[in-house]
């Protein structure tokens, strides 16, 4: 299969264009006040569609509050084969305000002359569970490797499901996983994501007066909620930018990076601004904290009362480095604001949710199949990169198999406009993507039994 496997997915391509359609055009937001049923309806879909690739034991896993979670499994092909575990989602991001839309957020939509699509959730994350359909289609259900399929249906809100791969590890047990939620820096490039930070939320508030007084008779002498709570923010960060709480961890980054111009246009910097901090982008965004205040709880300018303010609020999201203790890097965050006194006055600080990063090993078998397979599916050697945003699941299902190799790659790119207006897939990167999935494991299953025999 080694030499026609390009062309045996490319035969492949209509229907799982077809099928990632279907897929797309079902409004499954997972977010409360969005209706459940659109996530029933691609919950169905995806049972119907893994039965035709030829998958036979398919299971609906119920937790609560949580929509169902597809787990699936294909058996080994003989006693020396391992298993892998194929993982997706199949919900999505609200689509946002949908006057930025080019198109309609759920009426998929041709771009570039045919060459991708546009929708919610194409990239992120329907088009990778498309990538393992491909991948069994390939096969004609008879990979050479025995499979477990999760595909679950509130990854982007969060759900109980997070947690609970290690309270039943035997239905989880793999040798590697592919953790199909990212994809590469930029398009044409493969890449392997090496790196997730882990996140946090800290809360502070500061309550002055009872109540507003008139800032033209008690201004300069009243304490003023805001302007305490805008003087400890300002504490977070140093002159240049970086984040100034002692203790949170970051290191050099040693691979891929975005260029600066790459990143102004992702990030959509204004012109002639400066970017935040210093170092390497890799070290700012991958491998060191950062600080971003996501909210913050003050009267708004347009009704605004010449009065001095009693009470402000805000909202603080912490990234830091993949190897800190999420509970380590979230607590400096609070001793730091805890040990503030602006103009005399303390701030109550509370933790909230905490979750930590990931850092797979990258030496083991499955990584060597794996760079050998990208290579396969993009004609180049694939990238190391890391990820700021964090995915809760895979430190779960690695608990679940301690032994598993976990592996991060797909077919999105860093330019599909994830969890923004105008999402995009390119179909150039879904066909390596399938290549690079059914091309792993084969030299997965080869390298495994290999390693088994010596």
């Amino acid at each position: 299969m080694a030499m026609d496997l390009g062309s045996r997915v490319d035969t492949l391509m209509d229907g799982l264009r077809t099928d990632l359609e279907r897929l797309t055009a079902i409004p499954s937001v997972s977010f409360p006040g969005f209706p459940p049923e659109p996530l029933q309806q691609a919950h169905d879909l995806l049972v119907d569609l893994l039965r035709d690739a030829g998958v036979e034991r398919i299971e609906r896993l119920d937790l609560p509050d949580t929509a169902p979670i597809i787990v699936a499994d294909v058996p080994p092909p003989s006693a020396d084969a391992p298993t892998v575990l194929l993982y997706g989602h199949y919900d999505v991001q609200p689509p946002g305000d949908e006057s930025l839309w080019q198109s309609p957020p759920f009426e998929p939509t041709p771009i570039d002359g045919g060459l991708g699509l546009r929708a919610r959730g194409v990239a992120d994350d329907k088009a990778n569970i498309i990538v393992h359909l491909g991948v069994l289609r390939a096969y004609e259900g008879k990979p050479p490797v025995g499979l477990k399929i999760v595909l679950e249906g509130q990854e982007e809100y969060g759900s109980a499901f997070d947690d609970y791969p290690p309270t039943d590890p035997g239905r989880f047990a793999c040798d590697a996983m592919v953790i199909a939620d990212t994809g590469n820096i930029r398009p044409g490039s493969p890449t392997l994501t090496a790196g997730l930070r882990g996140a946090s939320e800290v809360f502070v508030e500061v309550r002055t007066l009872d109540e507003a007084r008139h800032s033209g008779e008690f201004g300069g002498a009243a304490p003023d909620a805001l302007l305490v709570l805008l003087t400890a923010l300002g504490t977070l960060h140093d002159v240049h930018g970086d984040v100034a709480v002692e203790g949170l961890r970051r290191e050099e980054w040693t691979g891929t990076a975005y260029t600066q111009e790459e990143f102004r246009s992702l990030a959509g910097v204004r012109d002639g601004l400066p970017l935040m901090g210093t170092g390497s982008l890799g070290e700012r965004l991958w491998s060191g904290p950062a600080i971003t205040v996501i909210g913050i709880d003050a009267p708004g300018v347009d009704h605004a009362a010449s009065a001095v303010v009693p009470y402000a609020r805000a909202k603080l999201n912490l990234r830091f480095h993949p190897q800190q203790d999420p509970e380590e890097a979230q607590g400096l965050l609070v001793t730091h604001l805890q040990s503030m006194r602006p103009f005399g006055i303390p701030l109550t600080v509370t933790s909230g949710d905490a979750g930590p990063g990931f850092e797979p090993a990258t030496e083991g078998p499955a990584y060597r199949a794996a760079r050998t397979a990208l290579r396969e599916g993009w004609g180049k050697d694939p990238e190391f990169v890391a990820s700021g945003g964090s995915i809760p699941l895979v430190n779960g299902l690695s608990k679940a198999a301690p032994g598993a190799e976990v592996l991060l790659f797909g077919a999105q790119d860093s330019m599909c406009n994830l969890h923004a207006p105008n999402e995009r897939l390119l179909f150039s990167e879904l066909r390596s993507a399938v290549i690079a999935e059914a091309a792993f494991l084969r030299e997965y299953a080869e390298a495994y039994r290999a390693e088994n025999r010596t």
